[in-house]
This record gives C-alpha cells, sequence and structure tokens, in this order.
C-alpha cells in the first residue's frame, strides 16, 4: 500500500511539472507568433544577411535565440527555431556559431531584393578584370566580413601574378585600393604582407564609417583573422576601441594611405593599366580594389531651408553642444543613438521626429534606451511627423497632419544615404539581377567545410 502511494504521488509530481512545461511552450509558441506578426508589419523580410535554418536538422535546443545580441530576430515555435523579426538581423553570424548540429547558414536576402546590384564574380572582381568591389558596397555589412574580402582579394591577386608575372612599368602601382575602411584597410594590410607596390586613397579619414559614427558607438565583429596581427577575438567593442586597434596595426606596417582624395574617375587602358583621377592626381594602376563603402552622400529631405549650416547628416561629438534646441528625423539606429547622445549634454533640448507610427527597425538595446528616455522627459518623439520647413530660429513639422512650429538651433537629418551606384556605372561597371541567397549559402557551406577539416587535422594532431 505504501508503494501505491509513493507512486500515485509521484506520478501526480510528474503531471503537475508536466503540464506546467507544457503550459511554457504553448505560452512561448504563441509569443514567437505574435511576434512573427509583429514583423510582418515592419518589412517583407531581412534585408541582407540572415540565418537560413534546415529544420530538418535542427533539434529545437534554443541555442540561437539565446546568443542573438539583437533580441528576438530568432524564436521556438513548434519545437523549432524560424525566424520572427528578420527586419532586426544585421548578420552578425552568432546564431550559426552557436547551433551545435550545423542546421543554421547565413545567406543573403532573396534575389528580388538584390537587384541593381553591382555584377562580381566569387572572386568579388566586377564586369571590368581586376577591377573589384569589397565591402559593404557588395552586399555585406559586417566588420568581419569586410576584413575577408579584403584578404581574399589581394590573395587572388598574387595567384595570378604567380601564374603570369607582370612586366616592369615604371609609375604603375600593382594595385590601387579605394577606401581606408575595414575593407579597405585590410587589403592594404594583406598588399603589405605580400610585398606590393600599393596605395590607398580614402575621400576621408582612415576607418570609413567607423569613423564618423558617434563617440561610444558600439561596434559588433566576431573573431577574425586580421592582416599583421593575427587572430582578433572582441565580439564587442566601442568606435574608439576600433579605431585604436587599427591605428596600433598600421603603425607597425608601412601604411600608404593619402587621405582627403576623392575618386572621380576610373578607366582601363587598351595595355590593361588603369588610369585612376581624382580632383588634383593622377595615379596608374594594373588592379583596382574599391572598399568605397555603401553609405555615399547624405539623403536630402528637400525641404525648405535645408541649405541653412544648421541642418547636418552627420554627428560625431555630442559634448560639442549643450544648452540648445535640437531636433532630429529620422527613426534608424543613427536617428535613436544621435538623440540619446544629444539628450545627454548639460541643457540641451531634444526632439525626435519619424515618419512611420512606431520604431521597426532599430536594435532592442536602443529601443529600450529610448523608451527610457521618452519616460523620463529626456527625449520627444514625434511619431507620424514630417519636417515643413526649416528656419533659422525654429522648425516647422508636419503632426499628424496638423501643423506646429518648435524653437530650434540645430537639426540633424537621418535619412540613409545614396550609394555611390551611378558611379559604378559611370566607369563602365555591368549590374543586374544576382542570386544573393545562393551566392552566400554556397560560400557559407564552403567555409563551414573549411571550419570542420580543419578543427579534424587540428584534432588528429593532438
Amino acid at each position: 500500500m505504501d508503494s501505491l502511494v509513493a507512486i500515485i504521488i509521484a506520478v501526480a509530481l510528474c503531471l503537475f511539472f508536466l503540464r506546467g512545461y507544457l503550459k511554457s511552450l504553448k505560452k512561448r509558441d504563441e509569443e514567437a507568433r505574435k511576434s512573427a506578426e509583429k514583423g510582418k508589419l515592419f518589412s517583407e523580410g531581412p534585408k541582407s544577411q540572415h540565418p537560413h535554418i534546415d529544420t530538418a536538422h535542427c533539434i529545437g535546443c534554443a541555442t540561437c535565440t539565446t546568443v542573438c545580441p539583437e533580441g528576438d530576430v530568432l524564436a521556438m515555435l513548434a519545437g523549432k527555431a524560424v525566424i520572427v523579426n528578420g527586419y532586426k538581423c544585421i548578420g552578425h553570424s552568432l546564431c550559426a556559431e552557436a547551433c551545435p548540429v550545423g542546421a543554421i547558414t547565413m545567406v543573403m536576402a532573396t534575389p528580388s531584393m538584390g537587384a541593381d546590384m553591382p555584377y562580381m564574380t566569387p572572386e568579388f572582381e566586377t564586369s571590368i578584370g581586376n577591377l573589384f568591389i569589397i565591402g559593404e558596397l557588395g552586399g555585406l555589412a559586417l566588420i568581419k566580413n569586410a576584413v575577408n574580402q579584403g584578404l581574399a582579394c589581394v590573395d587572388t591577386l598574387m595567384r595570378r601574378r604567380a601564374a603570369a608575372p607582370p612586366n616592369p612599368a615604371p609609375g604603375v602601382y600593382d594595385v590601387l585600393i579605394v577606401g581606408a575602411g575595414p575593407a579597405g584597410i585590410s587589403a592594404s594590410l594583406r598588399a603589405i604582407e605580400h610585398k606590393l607596390n600599393y596605395v590607398t586613397l580614402e575621400q576621408d579619414e582612415v576607418g570609413g564609417t567607423v569613423a564618423k559614427y558617434p563617440r561610444q558607438k558600439l561596434v559588433m565583429t566576431s573573431p577574425v583573422e586580421f592582416p599583421m596581427y593575427g587572430k582578433f577575438k572582441k565580439t564587442e567593442l566601442s568606435k574608439e576601441n576600433l579605431l585604436a586597434f587599427w591605428d596600433m596595426v598600421l603603425n607597425r606596417a608601412d601604411f600608404h594611405c593619402v587621405t582627403r582624395e576623392k575618386v572621380e574617375h576610373i578607366a582601363k587602358g587598351e595595355d590593361g593599366i588603369f588610369t585612376v583621377k581624382s580632383a588634383n592626381n593622377q595615379y596608374r594602376a594594373r588592379a583596382v580594389i574599391m572598399a568605397l563603402g555603401k553609405t555615399g552622400t547624405p539623403r536630402k529631405l528637400g525641404v525648405v531651408g535645408e541649405e541653412l549650416p544648421k541642418v547636418m547628416y552627420r554627428l560625431i561629438e555630442c559634448d560639442h553642444y549643450v544648452n540648445k534646441k535640437i531636433l532630429v528625423v529620422g527613426g534608424g539606429d543613427s536617428a535613436v543613438e544621435a538623440a540619446m547622445g544629444l539628450a545627454n549634454q548639460a541643457g540641451n533640448k531634444v526632439t525626435l521626429c519619424y515618419r512611420s507610427a512606431q520604431f521597426s527597425r532599430i536594435k532592442e538595446r536602443n529601443a529600450k534606451r529610448i523608451e527610457d528616455c521618452m519616460r523620463n522627459g529626456k527625449v520627444e518623439v514625434l511619431f507620424e511627423t514630417n519636417p515643413r520647413e526649416f528656419k533659422s530660429d525654429s522648425v516647422v513639422l508636419d503632426v499628424k497632419g496638423q501643423e506646429r512650429e518648435i524653437p530650434n538651433d540645430y537639426v540633424w537629418i537621418f535619412a540613409g544615404g545614396v550609394p555611390p551606384f551611378d558611379f559604378l556605372k559611370k566607369i563602365g561597371i555591368q549590374f543586374g539581377m544576382r542570386d544573393m541567397t545562393l551566392e552566400a549559402s554556397n560560400e557559407a557551406k564552403k567555409q563551414a567545410q573549411e571550419k570542420r577539416e580543419l578543427a579534424k587535422a587540428g584534432s588528429a594532431t593532438v
């Protein structure tokens, strides 16, 4: 009898905990469905590199959902990982690295989203032989990808030189690199390692887009092999730390970079030599690597008064502005981060206006921080609002169809940039539809296979 009572109690306890577990699974699935529906409101899916989940191999361990730094990009639904907020994904690939069974690979957006892209071979070569595009301009935005592409591109040139050594030509560089951001720096250092005669041209300052980020902006990366340094293992660091790292590496090398040198034209001669023209100089090179970035020229709104000196498109140092009335226009991470940074300076009154009804494409940490700023009154956020006119001491806004004028000292507009595609077309690079999903999926599988072979070789030597 005692044994029967014990069994009944054990079964009851098991049923109690099982019921709680099943309820939690049901609640989790319901939250995932709601999040997926919310995601559909904001976009038709991921715009760039994102995870592809092989449900046949997914074991439902939920590891991928816990490592993503952007919040609820992934969720568990019916025991499988699914993408619920693809618009938040910026391609860190930590989920793919964390998956214990290799069920996740990083792929690009669908071909329809990759339209009007420059034609490129798997070696990043354009329709013009020996003219390459790497980094964000080619479709991938992560620092890790930019660094790896810089390495691969110069290695491709070295293989071609070994197969067909070029004839000596005075005044001709082996390679000319346009842009000194992550991709351009990586290519430059690889060129130094290979003892190539090279030059790097940068229209602004070394660091590219990263150098223009607001102070203390966090830059996410992944472990990556950096030329002339080795394995770089940090996964979260500020803009200042990243620039300091680059400065340390570049000071070790004979880094030849001409800053404030904007390239205006590139032409390939019948002899295969490129002539690269800037406003003040002309260069000749056997190969050209373009690492321009994708930001291009800041996009303007066409608002009356936008030409006023108080209207700006880039913010670097927030602490230069105190006791000011400020308007920030935009709803992306750059706009939100700028508004919060300016609001933390003494005496500033910051208003953020956004044309949509709510934020939809910002990082999870920024969403939480801006909610706190709105709640404590640090930042006034006006949704469904567009600037109508900028005046010397005020701005006129259209707030949900109602005109409102507020005092103002400065305006920052974060409406994205116009990519330099017109320049690429002008110099003869062909554009067209690319099946970027297939390209990136094949590349991801290739890299995964290489990792497995290296791991296997490493374990065999132990």
